[in-house]
């Protein structure tokens, strides 16, 4: 397999004979999807075969998910061969509760083994400590806490 050079922290392409492989990691939210979407569209339009692993995101909302949606569907009127691996049950259902199940067809372990090895093909991230919460937070899940 041969790994695309390029040195992206969120995704690792492997191509080898027509397949190819992107492998995503972090947070697909609206900030991560306008970096990847010209990378993934090039790949959409370039793959004979196109398996998209999201098994390391630890975020999607509905922007990734319109991400993935989009690859997807021109993957399908291309008509190439189309797969998305994710194993978060999270992820899953938010799939299925949007209804881009049939669409996305995602799958929880690839049939023919592990199609990308994403914990070794991407280098560590760095930690960053989180945000303190404190009285005033106004930040994420801060809704209906009493200050």
């Amino acid at each position: 397999m041969q790994l695309i050079p390029r040195h992206d922290p969120y995704l690792v392409v492997r191509s080898t004979d027509g397949v190819t492989v992107a492998a995503l990691r972090g947070e697909l939210d609206l900030v991560l999807v306008r970096h990847l979407r010209p990378e993934l569209d090039a790949l959409v339009r370039e793959s004979d075969a196109l398996t998209v692993d999201i098994r390391r995101l630890t975020f999607c909302d509905a922007t990734g998910l319109g991400l993935l949606a989009h690859c997807a569907g021109c993957t399908h009127r291309r008509g190439t061969r189309w797969r998305l691996l994710c194993d978060q049950p999270w992820i899953l259902r938010l799939i299925r509760l949007s209804g881009l199940g049939e669409l996305l067809r995602p799958e929880v372990a690839p049939p023919d083994g592990p199609a990308a090895q994403p914990d070794s093909a991407f280098p560590p991230f760095p930690v960053v400590p989180a945000p303190s919460v404190g009285p005033g937070w106004s930040g994420p899940g801060a809704a209906g806490r009493v200050p």
